[in-house]
């Protein structure tokens, strides 16, 4: 088709390019220029419920929100299908999937011929931060899905502002983001209500700073400002610049003393980190405000401090395990409404459930897949990777500073994950190389938001392994190399925490959710000096009474506590040989440090 630009919101050289390229690889029947405005928005709404795709939920209930059921086939990541086609193979490492970049793009560009047809083409300017930033950093994404362009609208800064911000002082850099749901309709062809197609690519071009992504419609796979810019090519670009995109939480801490801490946290998909990010602290005193619960890039300011800012602009969060009682502040913020449901059960009101909102399930639902769904049915009423897409503003917890450009400074990093065994409560490593060394070896069992087994334990460096867009070994040194890379660099502590350790009997020995701010009470005093620990052959570990137990004394007991804090010799011995085999998995480009460090547990756990 032939595209005539003359009438695009915009002057911006290269991105009036690339729309008309797309647009004539793709031939959409029509092109659309979103602007991010409410109106938009539920235009959109509309059009996507009067064509069986979405539902409006009860006002009553979930104020100006939308209900969405996706393909069965098409509910998660899919790591097998998401590729790193650096120039050269051992760019990409092991851990990622690789594909010659020239074979790619002609095997893509062959799917996205024509791929549009009876479509409409959304081009959606975003920014991934703060506009008013001293460096923003922008992307497009280019869709043929409504679905894509509403939740866009939710997760960041997306329409107007970011597209007038792109040619401010001269067309500025972005990261070009084409998806398609490869799902093409000829005249007369009737949609479905959920296209996708079983060809599916999700495909990064690092050195190009491009994504391509066909075939999914899914939030991961579909949302390109997600995981695949905000951290895959991010992580590319931190690397070549110095500094950190990372899988992170970053909350705001206010001790009784009115001290003021930023915490960044590493926790793979479904082990807690939005729970921990948003908070309730249950010691007297403490405050805790969100800032992130995903992302977070880290770069030094001109004093040598880690700053973070998240470049996100909402919530894509896991529903299931979200409720009253483990996040009761992320209900507050979804039951505000104007958010995004998909995948979860619906109540027979036109309002939204999920496993773990309430403790009691409810007499009849309709379930993810829209059939009739009671207690008895032997299912899962929400599918276990079911999403909320909801702003952030929304959130009651949220710190003024989640806006800022300039960031916060990070006085800790966390690291976690779900082990039933081993694993400690809360370590604290001995310096930043001793932390990249747990970061490195984190651990956790797997979880639904990702497509295969569930339950295995697998290794997860610094909770990115699905997200790191490079060798991951060289990823590794980057973390080491970042004491270097400033004059004068004050590294945060770093610390491993494990909220889920198991009894024998298969019980949590911590309570978690609230509770786990005893924990960050006790890291904040490990910053100030004022807090005990015991060093451990693994690294320092609070002493019995460390970590306040201020009425939960009767569930975690001295006994209860003693085996939470545990480290056993003979588990960490047993774990050596998997650390050995994820390090060689990792191969030639993994650090000798990291080997170094290995030999050195080893003996400390012999000693």
């Amino acid at each position: 088709m032939s595209v005539d630009t003359t009438q695009a919101p915009t002057t911006h050289k290269a991105l009036l390019e690339w729309v008309s390229e797309v647009a004539a690889l793709t031939e959409p029947d029509s092109i659309y220029w979103c602007d991010g405005s409410q109106e938009e928005y539920d235009r959109l709404g509309a059009e996507l419920v009067a064509a069986g795709t979405a539902i409006r939920l009860n006002e009553d209930k979930k104020k100006n929100s939308y209900y969405f059921a996706s393909d069965p086939d098409d509910v998660a990541r899919v790591e097998d299908r998401t590729f790193i086609c650096s120039q050269n193979e051992a760019d990409a490492g092991p851990t990622n999937n690789w594909r010659d970049p020239a074979e790619m793009k002609a095997t893509l560009t062959e799917l996205y011929r024509g791929c549009m047809h009876g479509r409409t083409m959304y081009v959606i300017p975003f920014c991934m931060g703060p506009i008013d930033a001293e460096d923003p950093t922008f992307g497009v994404e280019i869709s043929d899905s409504a679905y894509v362009a509403m939740s866009m609208r939710i997760m960041t800064r997306m329409g107007k502002a970011p597209l007038e911000a792109m040619t401010k002082g001269g067309d500025r850099a972005f990261v070009p983001c084409l998806h398609s749901v490869g799902y093409p309709l000829e005249p007369g062809q009737a949609d479905v209500a959920w296209p996708c197609n079983t060809e599916k690519y999700i495909v990064h071009f690092p050195e190009d700073r491009a994504i391509w992504s066909y075939g999914s419609g899914y939030g991961g796979n579909a949302l390109l400002g997600k995981k695949c810019y905000s951290l895959r090519i991010a992580s590319v670009m931190a690397r070549d610049e110095g500094w950190l995109a990372e899988h992170m939480l970053i909350l705001k801490l206010t001790s009784p003393a009115g001290k003021v801490y930023h915490i960044a946290g590493a926790f793979p998909s479904a082990c807690g980190k939005t729970n921990l990010a948003m908070i309730e602290p249950t010691l007297p005193g403490w405050k805790a405000e969100t800032l992130g619960d995903d992302i977070a890039w880290m770069r030094f300011d001109e004093e040598g401090y880690l700053r973070a800012v998240n470049p996100e602009n909402g919530f894509f969060g896991v529903a299931p395990g979200t409720g009253e009682s483990s996040n009761p502040n992320a209900m507050k913020t979804i039951n505000i409404g104007n958010s995004i449901f998909t995948n979860v059960a619906r109540t027979l009101d036109g309002d939204v459930w999920w496993e773990g909102m309430t403790d009691e399930k409810p007499a009849e639902l309709i379930d993810w897949k829209g059939n009739p769904w009671t207690p008895a049915s032997g299912t899962k009423a929400a599918h276990p990777n079911s999403r909320f897409t909801t702003p952030m503003e929304q959130a009651p917890t949220l710190g003024a500073e989640w806006n800022d450009g300039k960031g916060v400074r990070i006085d800790a990093i966390l690291f976690g994950g779900r082990r039933a065994t081993t694993v400690p409560l809360v370590t604290e490593t001995s310096d930043w190389a001793h932390g990249v060394f747990m970061g490195a070896t984190c651990s956790s069992e797997t979880t639904a938001a990702a497509t295969g087994a569930v339950g295995v334990v697998r290794r997860d460096p610094m909770a990115m392994l699905p997200f790191i867009g490079y060798n991951a070994g060289d990823y590794i040194q980057h973390w080491l190399d970042m004491p270097s890379l400033h004059e004068n660099a004050h590294m945060p502590k770093v610390f491993y925490v494990n909220w889920f350790r198991k009894s024998a009997d298969g019980k949590f020995l911590w309570p978690g959710f609230g509770d786990n701010s005893r924990v960050l009470a006790w890291i904040v005093g490990r910053l100030e000096g004022t807090a005990d620990a015991a060093r451990t052959p693994i690294g320092y570990v609070p002493t019995l009474d460390a970590i306040d137990r201020t009425g939960i004394e009767d569930e975690v007991d001295d006994a209860t506590m003693a085996e939470v804090l545990k480290v056993d010799t003979e588990e960490w011995q047993r774990e050596l040989p998997l650390i050995k085999e994820w390090f060689t998995k990792l191969g030639e480009r993994l650090p000798q440090q990291l080997w170094s460090d290995l030999d050195q547990l080893k003996a400390a756990l012999e000693a």
